[in-house]
């Protein structure tokens, strides 16, 4: 026994244990058998204070805690998960609590939130205490925003701005709001109301529930245990009716009504109907086959093409692809775009079903600009003398999956549909998520959030995807939303509202005589990839952490391949500048094989920079760069043609088989021996990489690439900024592709600036596998202009380095750069560093060399005009390469190579973006 009493004595300890467990939880269980419930009667109270401290909100709630997490569980009334937890963002996670040394109450210590009105050049008009709406004025740029949000804070703070309650019209026979069925008996296990359950604490009352369950578009609504309310689809069984005197505890919102009891609820109707999915009739013809509705009957489509950014070459490539006489084209281009509105206003003139709006907005990603130019051009849509049928949105970044002709037939088979994709998750947790309980408001091309807000009660909320395909009905009726009290109070609500065209149509749509109409499918194929597009990439625009879908690839073909059963018609997102090759195949598998001898089947030009740009002003580093490599490019045709550069006039970008070639410069020239003949080149220069490995160890094994840039873009895993371009006032970023390794290496970042100054320090992480990743170092502007270098450190080793350059500015604001500007912006950020570790010395060296490079620097901040240029030219001469050049006029000059003919031109042939003339079917030639 002696040998075994060690384990002898564990086992009792444990077995001790056992019993405490077991007699605390039967002794909780056993007061769930016989609580002392709050009668209406006033008699008995029930003591939980000491399960509270324990988080625990009542004993019938021991057992019925959530275990697990829902993150990934969009589904709502799932059998195995009863109840629903809603979850809170990142960014909505509430500040931590601590107590204030002086009163020793929670709060938020000794911090206060107070608007500074000195700050301001106008009066609010009222005392504004909200501190999300105090800090969105203090960021707000001009005084014009700064009012406006103060003045929407003031206006929901008076409540005057949101409709209190709006009318659900959707018919649901038998149902009449706010019914009751009486008492039932409730069971943990079979629960009668079970889709969704909030416990609401102080505020629970069969209208409060009633009204939480109608927004969430359940049939019934039941309040049980004092503050517990339930939603569900079904009606309750008659079977587990009860006296209306076993429900008996008191509401905390309204204590002269009952809500329910021990395992009781009141169960009552919420004035709407089950939400039923309609049936759509899935039949389109073939691809080469004749449709099966005679011409008369087929519907004709509107197509709202909103357009934004530079890829103007796409832009046409799909209006190609979506074209026939039959059907209208209305485009709203980005109000910032002047290149992309210049280039499609010829469309207009040589096509009578095309219009280009000219009430064009800014719009931003979430902003209400965007619902506003929607419910604008359907408005113009209505009016406009056009017959259509349905109105469909896309985007440049949207392409077909089906023929024309098979969508025309899908939607003859379905006439007056409204087609939109609910966000399919439980809708508590979507308004949570989304953000419909906060104000935004949208001014400095900004969405800033000002507080907290009640959605209005009566109404289902919905929302999810904001492509859409919509009868012409259902858009006359939105249209006349100055006088239908539904469509006015929504389009109040979604002005303030973050994502508003995500919502506003399913919602308006839900909640109108048009409800049965509602069909849960978009017609699109999205290309989610949470894990790369959820980075919290639109923080600078938006005061919250929003997602967006990734290009499809090559790759991705399968998933496309996948929807030709399904009543799918159109995928998202495809960027040529990204993948053109996945463009190519779904215009072969739509139309046939592509010509394989097609001039510029495989290459891709995208304008970055046009002259005629009005708006908004271009980058003066790319300016420079733009200067300096048309200046390289003469001095190439020096040895041919005696020329002098003299104009900027157009920087593309220049892409092959889905890989950078380089950029191309077009610009003004005067030959040397005429003082007024012009002529326009184009030179083809490319980046030359100074990544070079010093000591060929694991790290420089493992690491496949790495340069610096700007304009890093997580979802895509690529730097935007192709040339490389980056002035004094530039946020350089290193990027790094390593190869698969079975080690990992820890790799420290020493980033030189030209005096030999170490003025950041970064670590970087290479773990197992292939990866892709980024790091900013966090530059102080100005930058130093010159040449700056990274070393990466291994083990206090350098093992490799690269070198990257930070440009002079030859201009600011399209005006040369006087001698003043110039100390400020090419004197460096103007601090000193501190004093180098000595860990680094060795690493960094040229300590002797610091003074010279110290007054080098001084030299050249001070450099302007003729100086400045031969800075410029000798810098970019290091690290760009002219390829090649070409003539760009009518007429030729000194017998140079004219661009039309030069494969890499942005002037060459590029059939498959060129809108010919129409064929006999009404479609545009393809080829």
């Amino acid at each position: 026994m002696r040998r075994y009493r060690v384990f002898w004595a564990a086992g009792v300890v444990i077995l001790s244990i056992q019993v405490f467990l077991a007699y605390i939880f039967l002794t909780i269980d056993t007061s769930r058998e016989n609580p002392n419930q709050e009668y209406l009667s006033g008699r008995g109270r029930l003591n939980v204070e000491g399960l509270e401290e324990h988080g625990l909100e009542s004993p019938r709630r021991f057992r019925e805690m959530f275990v697990g997490d829902d993150e990934d569980d969009d589904s709502v009334g799932n059998s195995n998960a009863v109840y629903s937890k809603v979850k809170v963002p990142p960014d909505k996670v509430p500040p931590k609590t601590e107590k204030n040394p002086k009163t020793g109450k929670l709060g938020e210590g000794n911090k206060t939130v107070a608007l500074r009105v000195e700050e301001l050049d106008f009066t609010p008009m009222c005392e504004i205490k909200i501190k999300e709406a105090i800090s969105a004025i203090h960021r707000a740029r001009t005084q014009n925003c700064k009012q406006q949000i103060a003045n929407t804070s003031c206006l929901i703070n008076a409540g005057e701005l949101y409709p209190k309650e709006l009318p659900h019209l959707c018919p649901a026979p038998g149902l009449v709001k706010g019914k009751s069925y009486g008492c039932y008996q409730d069971d943990k296990v079979s629960r009668i109301l079970k889709e969704y359950f909030v416990n609401l604490k102080t505020t629970n009352s069969p209208v409060n529930c009633i009204n939480v369950c109608l927004q969430s578009s359940f049939p019934y609504a039941g309040v049980q245990y004092g503050t517990e309310c339930f939603c569900g689809s079904s009606e309750p069984p008659s079977s587990a009716k009860l006296p209306d005197s076993s429900c008996n505890m008191k509401c905390p919102a309204d204590p002269k009504q009952a809500c329910g009891g021990y395992y009781t609820v009141n169960v009552y109707q919420t004035g709407v109907s089950k939400m039923s999915k309609e049936p759509v009739v899935e039949t389109w013809m073939k691809k080469g086959e004749s449709s099966v509705h005679n011409k008369d009957s087929r519907v004709r489509i509107v197509f709202l093409l909103t357009f934004n950014g530079r890829a103007v070459r796409q832009v046409k490539r799909l209006i190609k692809a979506l074209f026939h006489s039959s059907h209208f084209f209305y485009i709203h281009v980005d109000a910032r775009q002047d290149y992309l509105m210049r280039e499609l206003l010829q469309l207009e003139i040589r096509h009578s079903n095309v219009r280009l709006s000219r009430r064009r907005h800014a719009t931003i990603w979430g902003g209400s600009s965007l619902l506003t130019m929607l419910l604008e051009a359907m408005a113009d849509l209505v009016q406009s003398g056009w017959q259509w049928d349905f109105v469909i949105n896309l985007s440049e970044s949207d392409y077909p999956v089906k023929t024309n002709d098979q969508l025309v037939d899908f939607l003859t088979a379905n006439h007056e549909r409204n087609f939109v994709k609910s966000h399919g998750r439980e809708v508590q947790r979507f308004i949570t998520k989304q953000g419909l309980d906060k104000s935004f408001v949208e001014c400095d091309a900004h969405m800033w959030r000002i507080g907290d807000r009640k959605l209005p009660t009566g109404i289902v909320v919905d929302g999810g995807s904001d492509w859409l395909a919509l009868s012409r009905p259902f858009v006359e009726y939105l249209a006349s939303g100055g006088t239908e009290t539904l469509v006015q109070g929504l389009t109040t609500i979604f002005k303030y509202s973050l994502l508003p065209a995500e919502s506003f149509f399913h919602t308006a749509l839900r909640n109108s005589a048009f409800c049965k109409s509602y069909v849960d499918n978009n017609l699109h194929l999205t290309n989610w990839r949470r894990k790369f597009g959820c980075h919290c990439q639109y923080k600078h625009i938006v005061d919250w952490c929003g997602c967006s879908p990734n290009n499809f690839k090559v790759d991705d073909w399968q998933r496309i391949v996948a929807t030709e059963s399904k009543p799918v018609f159109f995928a998202r997102k495809f960027e040529p500048i990204v993948d053109q090759g996945i463009i190519n195949q779904l215009d072969a598998w739509l139309y046939g094989p592509l010509p394989p001898d097609l001039s510029g089947l495989n290459s891709y030009w995208q304008s970055i920079y046009n002259v005629h740009d009005l708006g908004p002003s271009p980058d003066d580093a790319l300016i420079s760069f733009g200067l300096s490599l048309a200046r390289a490019a003469v001095r190439v045709a020096q040895s041919n043609c005696s020329i002098t550069s003299t104009k900027l006039i157009d920087i593309t970008s220049y892409h092959k088989l889905d890989l950078y070639q380089g950029s191309l410069i077009m610009f003004e020239a005067k030959p040397r021996s005429s003082s007024e003949t012009v002529i326009r080149l184009e030179s083809w220069v490319k980046p030359i990489d100074h990544y070079t490995v010093s000591d060929n160890v694991g790290p420089a094994n493992k690491l496949k690439s790495f340069f610096v840039s700007t304009d890093y873009d997580q979802k895509e895993q690529l730097s935007r900024n192709s040339l490389r371009c980056m002035g004094p006032f530039s946020d350089p970023v290193a990027v790094y592709e390593t190869t698969s390794s079975n080690q990992l290496f820890n790799i420290t970042l020493l980033w030189i600036d030209p005096m030999a100054n170490v003025v950041a320090v970064s670590d970087i992480i290479m773990e197992d596998g292939t990866s892709i990743g980024f790091i900013k170092p966090g530059l102080k502007t100005p930058i130093l202009p010159g040449i700056w270098t990274v070393k990466l450190v291994w083990n206090s080793t350098e093992f490799a380095h690269t070198l990257f350059l930070i440009l002079p500015l030859e201009q600011v604001s399209a005006s040369p750069l006087s001698s003043h500007q110039a100390q400020y912006v090419h004197g460096g950020p103007g601090e000193r560093y501190a004093k180098l570790n000595s860990e680094w010395t060795k690493v960094v060296g040229m300590g002797e060399n610091r003074t010279m490079l110290e007054r080098r620097a001084y030299s050249n901040s001070r450099r302007v005009a003729k100086d400045l240029v031969i800075w410029i030219d000798t810098l970019t001469s290091k690290f760009y390469k002219v390829l090649d050049w070409c003539g760009a006029s009518a007429n030729s000059f000194c017998g140079m190579k004219p661009c039309v003919s030069s494969y890499w031109s942005s002037l060459s042939p590029d059939p498959k973006s060129e809108l010919r003339s129409l064929d006999k079917s009404g479609r545009i030639t393809r080829w």
